[in-house]
């Protein structure tokens, strides 16, 4: 069993606090990055959910280092679960996945999370029918008029090459292959 590290800031001097925290706790590997937490593509938390083992722990010093937002927090708990792994962190005691409080925790949170995304897909759905009752066009303006479209559709079947039409109006070969469709 491993205990793995993971500190994530935005200055050197954050990090030197979080690394003196985590070898304390006992962390023997410690991954570190210094990124903005909301973007996606961090490396370093790639790398150590990839190493993780059965038996392994995560550790961190607070929550917002792993996750900034809460749908996030839980994939990644769950992720980690998966590998056969636990989570925990020092600055919130209950956020302890090898304990059954912990456990419980992650398991409520992501119970709420679901049912939070299920209630927005619920009112966006709605609020898309009241908008297409009033007449509401939804995706994007087309590029060619029904006009510009038909007249397209004569020249190609005169003869015309697809690439020769597609310039004339300005759009991609495929679209103009698509109109007979």
């Amino acid at each position: 069993m491993a205990i793995l590290g993971y500190a994530r800031v935005s200055t050197f001097d954050q990090q030197l606090s979080q690394i003196e925290a985590l070898t304390a706790a006992g962390a023997t590997t410690i991954f570190k990055e210094k990124v903005s937490g909301a973007r996606a593509d961090r490396p370093q938390l790639a790398k150590l959910i990839a190493s993780l083992k059965a038996g392994d722990m995560v550790l961190v010093t607070k929550l917002d280092r792993l996750g900034r937002s809460t749908r996030e927090l839980l994939d990644l708990i769950e992720r980690i679960g998966k590998a056969g792994a636990a989570f925990r962190s020092l600055g919130d005691p209950l956020w302890d996945t090898s304990s059954s409080q912990g456990r419980l925790l992650s398991t409520l949170l992501a119970a709420i999370a679901e049912f939070e995304r299920d209630l927005i897909r619920e009112r966006t759905g709605e609020g898309r029918k009241c908008a297409q009752a009033k007449g509401v066009k939804f995706g994007r303006k087309p590029k060619l008029s029904e006009y510009q479209r038909l007249e397209a559709l004569k020249r190609r079947a005169a003869g015309e090459t697809l690439a020769e039409i597609a310039k004339s109006y300005a759009v991609d070969l495929s679209m103009i292959s698509r109109l007979a469709e």
